[in-house]
């Protein structure tokens, strides 16, 4: 542990233990990964608990609490965006029927950067995803991710490329330079596309919004089976969808 170190940053390092494959944690594991004390750890834990920012689960694990979810629905991203993005979320799968998508732009620097998805629509005819809402998706790969890359300017781009583009498919986008051209092409046509980037069969249409202010860049989008991927009618109905969506964000 660093010298220092105060009761905040030691909670942080807990908090951070947790992902979507570890929901929850035994404390013995929590301790090998912050590397805090056994008796520290367990005090850390017991206030954590007491606050409700952490559960106790069955075989001595833990998991985020309620009062940290509650906490985390006053963002401006719960507030402010994704409750006004609802309805028009909602009129986007009325009319395809598809899984519909939002997500930000969120990093701390270009090459650390992805998509969080802040909401999520599905019914009985999606298709199955990879995405849940409070996840991430890589920029390159994916649908929303590549709408947020084109609002990027050359400066950000130039940085983000400094980190190598990871395969999730066989079809993933890699080359800089191919990448590049599909930015440029998503500009040209308003809206950006993958193919099978992120999950095989899967095919994705997303467009960007112009900038809110107070909030991070944004992008909806659908994703689709390949063999129902139009795009050239779902990309027209998501391009609408974004302007409206952004038409109503300035006005509240």
């Amino acid at each position: 542990m660093a010298d220092g170190e105060g009761v905040l940053e030691r909670t942080l390092r807990v908090l951070g233990c947790f992902t979507d494959d570890e929901p929850a944690i035994a404390a013995t594991t929590l301790a090998a990964r912050t590397g805090l004390a056994t008796s520290t750890l367990h005090r850390l834990l017991a206030t954590l608990v007491a606050e409700g920012l952490l559960t106790r689960g069955p075989g001595h694990t833990y998991a985020i609490g309620p009062r940290l979810w509650e906490l985390g629905e006053l963002s401006p991203l719960s507030l402010r965006l994704r409750e006004t993005a609802l309805p028009h979320m909602v009129r986007l799968y009325e009319a395809t029927g598809e899984n519909v998508h939002l997500a930000v732009l969120d990093g701390a620097t270009p090459e650390t950067t992805s998509a969080l998805y802040v909401g999520r629509l599905t019914g009985r005819q999606s298709i199955p995803t990879l995405s849940r809402m409070g996840g991430r998706g890589p920029l390159h790969t994916t649908g929303v991710g590549k709408a947020l890359l084109a609002t990027r300017d050359e400066g950000w781009l130039r940085q983000y490329f400094r980190a190598p583009l990871e395969h999730e498919t066989v079809n993933s986008i890699t080359s800089e330079a191919d990448l590049r051209a599909d930015i440029a092409r998503t500009r040209a046509l308003g809206y950006a596309t993958t193919r099978e980037e992120m999950t095989l069969g899967n095919v994705s249409v997303a467009a960007a919004l112009s900038r809110v202010e107070g909030l991070p860049p944004i992008a909806l989008g659908l994703v689709v089976h390949l063999e129902r991927a139009d795009e050239r009618r779902l990309g027209p109905l998501v391009v609408q969808a974004a302007a409206e969506l952004h038409r109503d964000l300035r006005t509240h």
